[in-house]
Formats: C-alpha cells, structure tokens, sequence
C-alpha cells in the first residue's frame, strides 16, 4: 500500500453496536422465518427501505459503520442469513436458490413492499439473484465485490476458507490481511469471526455455501435480466474477487453504473464506511 495512510480497517463492530444500541440507532430483532429463528439489525425510520446482505462467512455486524450514516436518510435491515451470525443454522443445502427464497421470504416476514437491496461478496450474488426474478418489490440494487461469476479459486479465497473451518487468532488475522491488503486488523473482528464460526452447524452452513456455489452454473446467461438501475462497487485491490470481474457485470446488465474504490479491497464498506455510504447514497438520490 506504499506511502497511504493508516485507514480504519475493520474497527471493532462491537464498539459501533454498542453506541447505536444506546442511542436507540440500531435495534437488534429477530423474526421467524420458515421453521428458522433469524437474527437481524434495524435501524432509521424512513419509510424507504434498504436491506443489507452480507458475504461468505459473514454476519449483520459486518454493516455495523455503514448503518448509521445510511439510516439518516433509510431504514436500514440487515440480517445474519440462515447459516450464519445468531441466526438458526438448519441441516439443508445452502445454495443459491436457497438464500434466493430466504430473502423473499423474510421481506415478506417484515412486511416490506419496497425496497433498495445491498449485497456484498455472496450477498452480491444473492441480490442479483432476487433481481433477476424481475420482482416489482426491488427498487435499486447494489453489488459489492459479487460472487457468482469467478469459478476459480484465488489465494485469499483459500485463506479465508482455512480460517472458517480451523478458526484461530492466525488464520483469521492472516485471512483478513489478505482482503484487505492491511495489518491493521483489530483483535475484537478476529474474535469476533472465530466466536461465530466455532457456533454449532456453523461450518457446515460453510461448507454447503462453498460446494453449491461451486457447482452452480455462473450468473452471467441471466445477468441482463435485471432491469433495475444497478450500482457496482469494487474496490481496486480485491484479491478476493479480483476487479476483473466487474466486466461481466457491466457489459451484461443494461443499466449499471461502475464505481472502483481506490485503495480498497474486498470490502469496501468495512475499510471506507463513509466514502462507501457516501457513493450510495448518490446512487439511491438519483
């Protein structure tokens, strides 16, 4: 990263949490969804909505600096998907058509009728995936980083995947470098990661995510199918998911809008929550 100065990388999601619960920001609800318990955040009181859905391995708390500053103008949702965070961890395939019915499901749960959706990584794929379905209910969406194209794995890839089946202070801090091109990565995300992925049935929700996207065919064939204005974000320095994907998105959905974000990596909302809340927002305003 050279001469660049120290960002806040992965800042404490608890720290973020804690002060929004007290200032009545953010409430943390959970709501049935099917036969399973799930865990979400709410926060803001507009009546334009936005749900945030979050990656591989991933959990609600991962959005935690983004929410306050989206939730001035929207109320924000975010929810740990089934498999994940403190939501249940049923014994089923988690493929994509899986996360696909969830989110419909728990829109409807919520009584949402309208609504912007987020996604980053995984949840990416998710959201363009409830987009394809062409469903009057999505206004807007924006793809963060998405899986659902890349079939090849890379080395940061491998690293998180070691460290969400053999969690320990190591393989999640190296993993988390890894995403972000950074050392600064705090103690609490690290625990924070290996507290949720040593819950019961987490690894295997793991696993099954894993293999299904595996196995599953690349979204590209259904891609212009999404008819929404669509927003895409990536940060320039995802070795992840490296930028060279965002092609195929671009070239195959009609109306996006391209946005890289230097200096960032696979998470851009994490490593430059207010530049990344601010490029939203522009979006959404439109």
């Amino acid at each position: 990263m050279g001469s660049n100065p120290i960002r806040p990388i992965f800042l404490p999601e608890k720290i973020y949490l804690i002060i929004n619960l007290r200032t009545n920001l953010i409430s943390e609800e959970y709501v049935k969804v099917g036969e399973n318990k799930i865990r979400y955040l709410d926060g803001g009181s507009s009546s334009g909505n936005i749900v945030l859905i979050h990656g591989l391995g991933g959990f609600a708390e991962r959005w935690a600096a983004v929410m306050p500053i989206l939730s001035k103008k929207y109320r924000v949702i975010a929810p740990d998907l089934p498999g994940y965070g403190y939501s249940d961890k049923p014994s089923t395939d988690y493929t994509p058509e899986f996360f696909l019915k969830f989110l419909f499901d728990f829109l409807d749960g919520l009584g949402i009728k309208k609504t912007s959706l987020i996604g980053t990584s995984l949840g990416g794929q998710i959201v363009a995936e409830c987009a394809i379905t062409q469903s009057k209910m999505i206004e807007k969406i924006v793809l963060s980083s998405p899986a659902g194209i890349m079939k090849t794995s890379t080395p940061t890839l491998d690293a998180y995947s070691m460290a969400a089946l053999y969690p320990s202070h190591d393989t999640v801090k190296t993993a988390y470098e890894m995403m972000t091109g950074s050392k600064n990565v705090t103690t609490e995300s690290i625990d924070g990661f290996i507290k949720r992925m040593t819950l019961p049935n987490a690894k295997m929700a793991f696993m099954s995510t894993i293999l299904a996207l595996k196995n599953s065919p690349p979204i590209t064939d259904r891609l212009p199918n999404i008819t929404v204005p669509t927003l895409l974000i990536w940060g320039k320095q995802d070795t992840m998911i490296p930028v060279k994907y965002a092609n195929d998105f671009v070239s195959s959905i009609k109306n996006c809008q391209l946005k890289i974000m230097e200096n960032c990596g696979h998470t851009p909302h994490i490593e430059e929550p207010v530049k990344f809340s601010q490029i939203v927002l522009n979006f959404l305003n439109q």
